[in-house]
């Protein structure tokens, strides 16, 4: 069989895949080619203009859609805060259609909302905001805080964040080491770099961790942040750290997308996980395939920074670091991040009935019974280590939403709740933005049928973890 006549064969096979695409268009089953151009024939002035010519338009056409998913105000909830004061946001943000409520919504079968087009559109896959150009995407805060330390330049000339910081982590995070449990916060209110790691922890770490340290906060080259000229940065670059997503051992929900997808109308968006807990978890990487924090760590330099192809960081300059010491160090330290203090949860994770409200006994007693939640996030820390497809394809169409191929997610990582309250947005690429749409989300996905109060009252339980 000819190409030609395979590819062909292929549409036919899209087309019985996929015959209800909102928009009409087919989806893409495979791009033209795995590999990035490794010597472009464009100048760099030229890609510069052009795409700096193309951001405002981008951007417009993002917040357009993050407009019209959610609400975007600022309405922070009274009682609960992150563990450094900021306000953590209250209420269900993702809008529904006009005539629709979320209990209406729960009463009908996944079948009934995909034929009558009601999944909510905060609920499909968030696209990044230049899906089809990707790349590690930085808040401003956390821009202005590297180049006034360290005099690096994290923004890209083709692109700006575009979430509203209010539904982003604290900045700059708190520390918490499982070493030192006795210490509480030990970041001293500062953002962690190469500028002031061994003043903050000489004494406190052993050489081990301090060097593991160094190599976390000390920048490499990476896919959009290199000194090639098919960089997005406006200068020549050092490149990022790996504190510079994971900022502080935390996050700060820098944008990125999955490696290890093709073509890229699949890949996932990624929301910076926090690295919290790291030393509970036995499954890393994007796609869950890495079976410790040494290989996450390792996988991350070779070829994670660089879209997963080895070919094209060969020529921006990958980091090779060496297993028996480097990777090992930066485990080291990784591992001693410990999650907040969660003053009314017994040893267990279980909530100490003479220190919670009954609003929050309430939502554990439905968190471990009638909502299902305990069934994948069982405790003390909330996670059972493994994957969980929860098919929610099966409410909604598949269709194009600004470059990105809403369709199956397939399989995602069961993640720790404990400090929950300090890591929006939710969901791994981030389409949750509180912890009230996540109840709604899983109330839906998982068909519990839960009532006003009893979704309350579980939002209440999450604030505890």
């Amino acid at each position: 069989m000819t190409f030609s006549r395979f590819m062909a064969a292929m549409a036919l096979v899209a087309t019985a895949c996929f015959p209800t695409l909102a928009n009409g268009q087919t989806p893409p089953l495979r791009s033209k080619t795995s590999y990035a151009p490794v010597s472009g024939t464009e100048s760099f002035d030229s890609v510069k203009e052009r795409m700096s010519e193309a951001k405002d338009k981008i951007l417009k056409t993002h917040n357009a859609l993050l407009k019209k998913r959610y609400d975007l105000s600022n309405r922070p909830n009274r009682a609960a805060k992150m563990s450094r004061g900021k306000g953590v946001q209250a209420g269900v943000r993702v809008k529904l259609n006009q005539g629709l409520t979320w209990d209406s919504l729960a009463q009908m079968t996944p079948k009934e909302i995909k034929d009558k087009n009601l999944w909510p559109a905060g609920f499909y896959p968030l696209p990044h905001p230049n899906h089809a150009e990707g790349g590690m995407l930085f808040p401003e805060f956390h821009i202005k805080e590297i180049k006034k330390q360290t005099k690096r330049d994290l923004s890209r000339f083709d692109l700006d964040y575009a979430m509203p910081d209010h539904f982003l982590p604290e900045y700059p995070p708190a520390i918490f080491l499982t070493t030192r449990p006795d210490l509480g916060d030990v970041s001293q209110g500062k953002v962690v770099t190469s500028n002031n790691y061994f003043d903050l922890f000489n004494g406190l770490l052993n050489p081990k961790q301090i060097e593991g340290l160094r190599l976390l906060v000390t920048p490499t080259a990476q896919q959009q942040f290199n000194a090639t000229h098919d960089r997005r940065s406006p200068e020549p670059s050092l490149g990022v750290s790996c504190f510079d997503c994971h900022v502080n051992g935390h996050t700060n929900a820098a944008t990125h997308l999955v490696g290890d997808i093709r073509p890229q109308e699949f890949r996932h968006r990624i929301d910076t996980p926090t690295l919290r807990g790291v030393n509970v978890q036995r499954l890393f990487g994007s796609q869950r395939a890495l079976k410790t924090v040494e290989d996450f760590t390792e996988f991350e330099q070779r070829a994670a920074y660089f879209d997963g192809d080895h070919v094209i960081a060969a020529k921006k300059g990958v980091n090779i670091l060496e297993r028996g010491s480097q990777v090992h160090f930066m485990a080291e330290f990784e591992s001693i991040l410990g999650f907040p203090p969660a003053p009314k949860l017994r040893w267990d994770g279980k909530l100490d009935p003479k220190l919670a409200s009954k609003s929050e006994l309430r939502g554990q007693a439905l968190f471990f019974g009638k909502a299902q939640c305990a069934s994948c996030h069982s405790g003390p820390y909330f996670t059972d280590n493994t994957m969980h497809d929860l098919k929610v394809e099966r409410f909604f169409k598949p269709r194009m939403i600004n470059g990105r191929f809403a369709t199956a997610d397939g399989m995602i990582k069961t993640f720790p709740l404990r400090g929950i309250k300090d890591s929006p947005p939710y969901l791994h690429d981030g389409r949750l933005l509180t912890l009230d749409d996540t109840v709604e989300f899983f109330n839906l996905v998982l068909e519990l049928k839960l009532n006003k109060e009893e979704k309350s009252d579980i939002v209440a339980f999450l604030l505890t973890l």
